[in-house]
């Protein structure tokens, strides 16, 4: 599980050019406010801290690891220093499971809308519908806000057939990357 800014990318740029690296929202869109997961479900997430950045620079490393040798890409120090130099508390949370880290997002405004990067899940937790849950929560406060949301994947990694049956479509590839992006789904008459 894994939207991710690897190798292929400058920096957290997607498809539709350059990460606004202020740290301010941009005027167009709201900064995300992300909903609590809904009554009864089997995790929840929280704000996270500056001292989380080393646990998830290893989460990343994990779930990376595979499409990152894949790929002849993998670099044990670059993988981590990625997200250490990336790492923006005020916009990531932790995804926890039984009190437990069971994963990680980013969800960052840009200049075009949110952009979802960071998206680990450990790997026990992969392919049980946890990502599908808190990715929908996350897209649901896409959709009430009227936000596009974008993010990046590494070529051929199995996260991409999530975001695809979440409505995300390709805008721009490149060789190790895929860009993909979602409009927000308006409300039911």
């Amino acid at each position: 599980m894994a939207a991710t800014t690897e190798p292929g990318t400058a920096g957290t740029a997607g498809a539709a050019g350059a990460t606004d690296t202020s740290g301010a929202a941009p005027a167009a869109y709201p900064p995300p406010r992300l909903p609590a997961p809904r009554p009864g479900a089997a995790w929840r997430w929280r704000a996270a801290r500056a001292a989380d950045v080393e646990p998830l620079a290893e989460l990343r490393a994990v779930v990376l690891r595979p499409d990152l040798e894949r790929l002849g890409r993998y670099d044990e120090h670059r993988v981590r220093q990625r997200l250490r130099d990336s790492f923006a508390p005020r916009h990531s949370h932790v995804v926890l499971v039984d009190g437990e880290l069971a994963g990680c997002l980013t969800v960052r405004p840009v200049a075009d809308g949110w952009l979802l990067e960071h998206f680990y899940l450990v790997p026990h937790r992969q392919g049980r519908g946890l990502g599908s849950a808190v990715l929908g929560a996350v897209l649901s406060a896409a959709d009430a806000a009227g936000v596009p949301v974008r993010l990046t994947v590494l070529r051929g990694s199995a996260a991409g057939r999530l975001y695809e049956r979440h409505g995300f479509r390709l805008v721009a590839e490149d060789p190790v990357d895929l860009h993909l992006a979602r409009r927000p789904v308006p409300p039911a008459a």
